[in-house]
């Protein structure tokens, strides 16, 4: 067979071509199926029981609506700040943080770092391998959690004694354990775990760790310009309890212990559990316009 009779090769490579597609296509598939997961899982949470929160009196007073709006846009904002540091991500990459963060809370846990891993992927020029920041990020950030969750359970174990019943003592005991069994091994084969430098690593543990604190003290105040007949330094040790409780391992109806803890500590039960309610449902709600928002300038943006 002679050079001419020789098959082209462009028939073959042209057969390899839709392979070629789908790999450059996955990262938007996979994000647009996260956002058609956040609307329906929005929807569903929303009106189960996000309304119901919604329908009862809302707080008057608009320092209320102000903390709560900054403990809102507080984890994607620091996030941000992290990922500026490590990719000098744009402005606009704040609107990929929120919709990880929307999926993590409303679709599936770490879903949102899947998203993000795939948001990164399709910007190959500002991010030569997003996987193993993505990766350390998100595990920093539950290290960082389990860590002041451990500190606020060996202040308050002592203190709580009275409080609990013995079978609860113990399951906070059996909590603790396991708190620290999920963190060590990351600490000892941090090495083999980790991608980023050593002093990266700190750093973006201490946004984290910052990241916490302010957020607990945020949601304090909020309720407290909500509820001001209940001192600030008593929101506060609800706001560590929220935490506290949100973390813990094997322990089922987290809500409701948080919620009868509360309503045992300060009183003022209906007041207190429609003040969860609402706070609760006003966080869904949020979550439904900023994903409006994101969808209608997506739209915008593909017509300009």
């Amino acid at each position: 067979m002679t050079v001419a009779d020789a098959p082209p090769l462009g028939g073959d490579l042209a057969g390899l071509e839709p392979i070629q597609k789908i790999r450059r296509r996955w990262p938007m598939l996979l994000g647009a199926a996260v956002s058609l997961l956040l609307v329906a899982g929005l929807a569903h949470e929303l009106f189960d029981k996000g309304l119901a929160g919604l329908s009862r009196t809302a707080p008057g007073n608009w320092l209320f609506y102000l903390f709560f709006l900054l403990f809102y846009l507080g984890p994607p904002t620091f996030d941000y700040v992290i990922f500026r540091k490590l990719w000098q991500i744009p402005l606009s990459g704040m609107i990929a943080l929120h919709r990880k963060r929307i999926a993590n809370e409303v679709v599936l846990g770490y879903s949102g770092e899947a998203y993000f891993y795939a948001w990164a992927r399709q910007r190959t020029k500002m991010v030569a391998a997003p996987f193993g920041a993505v990766k350390d990020v998100s595990i920093l950030s539950a290290i960082a959690g389990n860590a002041i969750t451990l500190a606020m359970l060996m202040l308050a174990l002592p203190l709580s004694t009275r409080l609990l019943t013995p079978a609860q003592y113990d399951t906070a005991l059996v909590s603790i354990g396991i708190l620290v069994a999920m963190s060590v091994p990351f600490l000892i084969f941090s090495k083999r775990v980790f991608s980023l430098p050593r002093g990266t690593l700190w750093w973006i543990f201490g946004v984290h760790a910052l990241r916490i604190v302010l957020g607990s003290v945020l949601v304090a105040c909020a309720w407290h310009f909500a509820m001001p007949g209940v001192s600030l330094g008593m929101w506060l040790i609800l706001a560590a309890a929220r935490m506290l409780v949100s973390r813990l391992p094997f322990v089922p109806n987290k809500d409701l212990l948080f919620a009868n803890f509360a309503i045992l500590l300060i009183g003022q039960g209906a007041a207190l559990s429609e003040l969860l309610a609402f706070t609760a449902a006003l966080t869904l709600l949020v979550h439904v316009a900023i994903i409006a928002v994101f969808t209608v300038v997506g739209l915008v943006r593909k017509e300009l």
